[in-house]
């Protein structure tokens, strides 16, 4: 389920929220005291995050019993149940806060990345996730972006090259940022490249270069956008759209014919899907 830093925030979580005890459960709690829960929805959206949610309750105690009742990416609807917690009734209370936080926020992303997604439907686009992630939580958002529906851009600055206009002002022409990208190309192949434009101008002159996968339009009008879609043509290296993108825009940028629109705001923006536990009689 999870790699070591997802491990670690776990960890961390659990130790800021539990420091020395969970006191209200160990004096209002009495020992021994057996109970069933589920977690619900009380909002309409998708889900996104149960790994680590159930991974919280089984690091508080290995013997709670768990039932997954849907899983990442499935839609869920007010009432819906998601999860079964059947054991120790301090345990269950214990984990119960960190446990929401993780699938809350995680189920936010995705429902909010199912929004995006559902207004390029019948484009080509591809909604994409950015680097703007809650720092240490970034391999899970973007896990709730693919939830939604979404694609993951790099994960970080070591898997694609993006060279953006401050590189560019550092870089000494056209000759040296080509001789640049051959060297990474020859250094670490499969590592792509993409260069940020932000004229037709650039986006002409980069359409000759060797070995750029990527051109990164940025705050570029629909207009714009749409000539330098033509200028590519059917080959050349793939459109990803970027700046000024909202649920307000994005379908008007998606008819475009660009490739890809990377938004910020479907980790940065998303507001948590509500998600409660409740003690039940079986």
């Amino acid at each position: 389920m999870e790699d070591d830093m997802t491990a670690e925030l776990i960890d961390l979580a659990l130790r800021e929220d539990i420091g020395d005890g969970d006191i209200t459960s160990l004096y209002f709690i009495p020992e021994g005291q057996q109970s069933s829960a589920y977690i619900h929805a009380k909002a309409d959206g998708v889900l996104a995050g149960m790994d680590v949610a159930v991974e919280v309750f089984c690091r508080v105690d290995a013997e709670i019993e768990l039932k997954v009742l849907k899983n990442d990416g499935e839609p869920v609807s007010y009432g819906d149940k998601v999860l079964e917690i059947d054991g120790a009734s301090r345990s269950i209370l214990t984990a119960e806060r960190t446990a929401l936080n993780f699938l809350q926020r995680l189920s936010g992303i995705a429902t909010n990345t199912a929004r995006y997604v559902a207004l390029v439907e019948g484009t080509k686009a591809k909604v994409l996730d950015t680097r703007k992630t809650t720092p240490g939580w970034r391999a899970l958002e973007k896990a709730a972006v693919l939830a939604g529906g979404g694609t993951n851009h790099r994960m970080g600055l070591y898997d694609r090259a993006m060279v953006k206009d401050n590189h560019l002002a550092a870089q000494d022409g056209l000759d040296e940022l080509q001789l640049a990208i051959h060297q990474l190309k020859h250094d670490r192949p499969g590592v792509e490249v993409e260069l940020e434009t932000e004229t037709l101008d650039q986006v002409g002159e980069f359409l000759t270069m060797d070995g750029v996968d990527y051109l990164l339009l940025d705050n570029m009008d629909n207009k714009t956008m749409a000539e330098a879609v033509r200028m590519r043509g059917e080959a050349g290296p793939a459109l990803e759209a970027s700046g000024g993108v909202n649920i307000d825009t994005i379908a008007d940028i998606a008819k475009t014919g660009v490739d890809f629109i990377s938004v910020g705001a479907l980790t940065h923006s998303a507001v948590a899907l509500d998600l409660s536990l409740e003690f039940v009689d079986k």
